[in-house]
């Protein structure tokens, strides 16, 4: 209970900075004041249509990684799964850089993330296709490898194929991840997909205590587990999906913050699912400010700065679960 109430509090306390962190010269309370009262003048619009988007945007994205990486983890049981394992963040990225390379994305605004949001659509279908209906967990990773790969070549296809220097140079740039220039269109394109997502994926919490058990314990306890895959890899494709359509790819949030978190709630895969989804979210939003922070005048990509926080400390957990394991 007392962990719920800090996340819930750092995550607040994240989100307001982040409405009140950018270039306007104004102070924190007369931005909220700006936020709260629609009185025409250019704060108020600054702060109602980029920086609230930005902020929303940003919660939303880490925790439907965190709640993926979580279910992920719990799904396979082993603590080096996360969203991106499957193809789908790759799939998506793929359509993106379609739309960019074809000069579908100036056609219209919305172009670039309903391209990834149909990828990443494409990619579970073909990923379901390969797995089968009854396979195991094994044969969904293989799978999620396969189209993970051709997504990957694909993409350096695009990118060698690239008319001119400008596009690969924005398709580079977009791939690193970033939530600058975001409108309210992007909130309302990935909201549906994020809600069928996190609603899937918190359905599993049973479904991933009694795995822990044993796929025949689990049966013995009436879980399906063609159903509960089948729930886990379309929750998932719907958060990573609208996630990576409208801010790009962003790593490690779903494969760090359920290490973080797991000491901290105890071995049930259900309990890590809220916790992980609240620490996401937590996470995205103190990268936000920090890449607005740190260096201003240059767009530092959030994509970039989560790799760069995310790896050492990845490193640091793996160095720490080999000296507990030893």
């Amino acid at each position: 209970m007392r962990l719920a109430v800090f996340l819930i509090a750092l995550c607040a306390a994240l989100f307001t900075l982040s409405l009140v962190t950018g270039f306007a010269s104004a102070g924190p309370l007369q931005s909220l004041a700006a936020l709260l009262r629609d009185d025409g003048t250019p704060l108020s619009v600054v702060m109602r249509e980029i920086r609230l988007p930005r902020a929303l945007l940003a919660a939303m994205i880490g925790a439907s990684l965190g709640l993926s990486g979580a279910a992920m983890q719990g799904y396979l049981r082993n603590p080096l799964a996360e969203p991106g394992l499957i193809g789908i963040s790759g799939a998506a990225a793929l359509g993106a850089v379609l739309a960019l390379q074809t000069g579908l994305a100036l056609a219209f605004p919305l172009a670039l993330p309903l391209a990834a949001l149909a990828m990443a659509v494409l990619a579970v279908l073909l990923i379901l296709a390969l797995a089968g209906p009854r396979g195991a967990s094994i044969t969904l990773i293989l799978a999620g490898i396969a189209i993970s790969a051709l997504a990957s070549a694909l993409t350096s296809l695009a990118l060698n194929l690239s008319p001119n220097p400008f596009a690969a140079a924005d398709i580079v740039f977009w791939m690193m991840g970033s939530l600058a220039d975001r409108s309210f269109g992007h909130v309302w394109l990935a909201l549906p997909f994020t809600l069928i997502g996190w609603g899937l994926l918190a359905s599993l919490g049973r479904g991933l205590d009694a795995l822990t058990l044993g796929e025949d314990a689990a049966a013995a306890l009436g879980v399906r587990p063609e159903r509960l895959r089948l729930v886990l890899v379309v929750g998932t494709a719907c958060c990573v999906g609208a996630a990576t359509a409208v801010a790009g790819a962003i790593g490690f949030v779903g494969l760090v913050v359920p290490h973080l978190l797991r000491p901290l709630v105890g071995a049930r895969p259900s309990a890590l699912l809220w916790a992980s989804a609240l620490g996401g979210a937590a996470m995205v939003l103190a990268a936000d400010v920090a890449v607005r922070v740190l260096l201003p005048d240059r767009d530092l990509k959030l994509g970039v700065l989560m790799a760069l926080v995310g790896a050492p400390l990845f490193l640091h957990l793996i160095y720490k679960t080999r000296r507990e394991v030893a």
